[in-house]
């Protein structure tokens, strides 16, 4: 059978293959290059898709499927979100969020009067800017590591209420349409009882059923059972939702709140993140297929003054609101910039306005690329915004610096490892000179009774004031392996005589400071690992002598591997076989 044939009588594997391919090339290779996944899986889709190589010929179907990696994302933040943990947000939500919301409504609306649109295509135009993009928003904050910091944690709620806010904005669709596609005032009271009934439902399901559900599905001890229940919930959510006029991702979200203090949460979690993983992926390669080329072409001069001022003022509203709400001027830029680009519900909104005549097709089209465009320059701002705001300097205020301390100890690097060294030297009367780099360490310090100085022990004057030259003994306890081997390159330079113990962090930095001349090292977690090894061998049904004596074993043999490996230098880039396995290949940390 030719290729022909399997296309024609088969499953044609190739749109499967080409997006898992294009999604797999791109997004680590962005990433890799400090773009980020997220322009990665756009460039991608634009290439594959009916404007690049031709690949798809119907990027919206692509994007309606691909919109589940949105209503999964949304499931999972639910999952984080106790109700308890909502309702101490509530005023962020409502007021940060609902502020943010109407002042930004207004700045855009004003866009399309200027460019001379009526006023209801204008708000209507706007409004859809307005709505930030959840999926892009969420996934930067994630990479980012800062979803639960405070920042992270405002622009959550003002996700949140965007999110709400899609009811009433089709709604005021429905009041906005020209007369002869008005609803009539019973009908539009109809489809808000509707809506209401479908958010009762949800939350009656979830707090009677859902619970015991699971539950009773644990008992058969199926896997995949679960997987289908968490996937069925989640899509079930999503469709009493939009049955209600309302959005898939909110049921989705309402989900997620409903379940998060269910004992099942941790593994709903994790039976729905790889479909979550996937489907977002697609919903942005789906996002960078329905950029329509010609579009852009033929209307360039206006796609670009729209999305300029479209960001500018978004960007605007949203720094102006966050200073009144009391963030600082840095948390400002930073959430400008974040959320300067127009979202996924700002297609639903276009395509009911053009299904009431508030716009045109012609006019949607060029909204839709638009919000597209401006996807797409979020993470190049992101990047431009990383590299232009300057860095946080580090405030020194109540902090003494090293000067001219005299000590018979001197300890560098006050972090969890220093302090526990420092702590029985001090307990046995021993004077002790301590020095770290990071202020706030400096300061927490002070409210258990130490006494920390700032000063960088790479520095050779930094030395000298800290009392290196007389100290009888140094102990370097940074938290960086290259800090380490600096200082103590440097004090057996300077002050050959003075004993120095280092922390070392796996056993390749042992074999660098001995060869930089460090007295005594000890890998960090070795002697704590020995320990749990010894236990569990004693849970495993050894005596504890015998224990001791198979941890003392393994502790010869470590300790000859290692005479083996600095007899023979492996510091210059040698291997060493012991049994079956490279030395390199064993587990740095404890070995």
């Amino acid at each position: 059978m030719t290729a022909h044939e399997t296309a024609a009588h088969g499953f044609d594997l190739v749109p499967i293959v080409a997006l898992l391919g294009a999604g797999v090339v791109a997004a680590p290779l962005f990433k890799r290059l400090g773009l980020g996944s997220v322009l990665g899986y756009l460039a991608a889709g634009l290439a594959i898709g009916p404007f690049g190589l031709g690949l798809f010929s119907d990027a919206q179907a692509i994007l309606h499927v691909a919109e589940l990696g949105v209503v999964l994302f949304l499931f999972v933040i639910g999952l984080e979100m106790q109700p308890t943990r909502l309702w101490a947000m509530r005023g962020e939500i409502f007021g940060l969020g609902l502020a943010q919301l109407l002042v930004c409504m207004g700045l855009l609306c004003g866009v399309g009067v200027a460019l001379g649109y009526p006023l209801a295509a204008s708000l209507i135009a706007g409004t859809g800017f307005v709505l930030t993009s959840t999926a892009i928003v969420m996934q930067v904050l994630e990479e980012r590591r800062t979803l639960n910091a405070p920042s992270g944690r405002k622009i959550v709620a003002v996700l949140l209420l965007e999110d709400l806010a899609i009811v009433p904005l089709l709604a005021l669709v429905a009041f906005l349409a020209p007369s002869t596609q008005s609803a009539t005032m019973t009908e539009r009271f109809v489809s808000i009882f509707i809506g209401l009934a479908a958010v009762g439902a949800l939350i009656a399901a979830g707090r009677w059923l859902l619970d015991p559900l699971f539950r009773l599905l644990a008992t058969s001890r199926a896997r995949e059972v679960m997987t289908a229940a968490a996937l069925l919930v989640v899509l079930g959510a999503a469709l009493l939702m939009q049955l209600g006029g309302l959005s898939m991702a909110m049921g989705a979200f309402l989900a997620g709140v409903l379940l998060s203090e269910s004992a099942f949460r941790h593994q709903l979690e994790a039976d729905i993140e790889p479909f979550r993983g996937i489907l977002l992926g697609l919903f942005f390669l789906g996002v960078g297929m329905a950029l329509d080329l010609s579009v852009v072409a033929h209307h360039w001069r206006l796609i670009a003054i729209s999305v300029v001022a479209y960001m500018l003022l978004k960007m605007l509203g949203i720094y102006v609101i966050a200073r009144l709400f009391k963030s600082n001027h840095r948390q400002a830029i930073e959430r400008a910039v974040l959320m300067a680009q127009g979202g996924e519900f700002a297609f639903v909104l276009y395509a009911a306005a053009a299904a009431v005549g508030i716009i045109d097709a012609e006019g949607s089209a060029l909204l839709t690329a638009t919000i597209i465009v401006s996807m797409a320059l979020t993470p190049l701002m992101i990047i431009a915004h990383d590299k232009l705001m300057p860095k946080i300097a580090t405030s020194l205020d109540g902090v003494e610096h090293a000067t001219d301390l005299e000590s018979s100890v001197l300890v560098i690097g006050f972090g969890r490892f220093g302090q526990i060294v420092s702590q029985p030297l001090i307990a046995q009367g021993c004077s002790l000179s301590i020095i770290e780099t990071d202020a706030q360490h400096i300061r927490d310090s002070e409210a258990f009774g130490f006494k920390v100085y700032y000063g960088d022990g790479t520095r050779l004057d930094i030395l000298h004031a800290a009392g290196a030259h007389h100290a009888r003994l140094v102990v370097v306890a940074t938290d960086d392996k290259q800090a380490t081997l600096r200082i103590v390159e440097l004090v057996k330079a300077e002050f050959p005589l003075v004993p120095v113990l280092a922390r070392a962090f796996d056993r390749e930095h042992v074999l660098e400071l001995e060869h930089a001349g460090a007295d005594y090292y000890i890998r960090e977690t070795f002697e704590s690992a020995l320990a749990m090894a010894g236990h569990a061998l004693e849970q495993l049904g050894q005596t504890p002598e015998e224990a001791a004596e198979s941890i003392a074993d393994f502790r010869r043999r470590d300790a000859d591997r290692l005479a083996l490996e600095l007899a023979g230098g492996l510091f210059a880039g040698r291997a060493l076989i012991v049994g079956n396995l490279p030395i390199r290949d064993l587990e740095r940390n404890g070995t």
